[in-house]
């Protein structure tokens, strides 16, 4: 498997297809015989800021410090065990209530989304 073409950038879903975002980058870790194994898939645009790099990258990163609701920006996580397939898509084995919600789509959420008329009333 290589990871900038199996992994990286492909769409998540979960057990019942629901998006739940971009593979922004990879964790990576060291088995037993020395070599690179992937241990989970990170999403989040910190994530993606880290592994673009330079200005863009850097800025990417700030963005998403400042918008995160909580003194650690981390990226969402998913372990790799969590991946049932990986194809056009990566399909995960659980449902994405599991998961914790990126920052951005918090922040989102309760500063933009929540503030249209008429938002409260969207899902009936």
């Amino acid at each position: 498997m290589r990871v900038d073409f199996d992994l990286l950038d492909r769409q998540i879903v979960d057990l019942d297809g629901y998006l739940v975002g971009k593979a922004d980058d990879v964790e990576l870790a060291v088995d037993a015989d020395g070599r690179p194994v992937v241990v989970a898939i990170l999403v989040g645009h910190h994530a993606l800021g880290l592994r673009i790099g330079g200005v863009l990258g850097r800025w990417m990163a700030a963005v998403a410090r400042r918008l995160h609701t909580t003194g650690d920006p981390r990226p969402l996580r998913i372990p790799i065990d969590r991946v049932a397939e990986v194809g056009s898509a990566i399909r995960l084995d659980v449902r994405h209530e599991l998961l914790d919600t990126p920052a951005l789509e918090l922040w989102l959420r309760d500063h933009v989304i929540d503030r249209i008329p008429g938002a409260a009333n969207a899902g009936q």
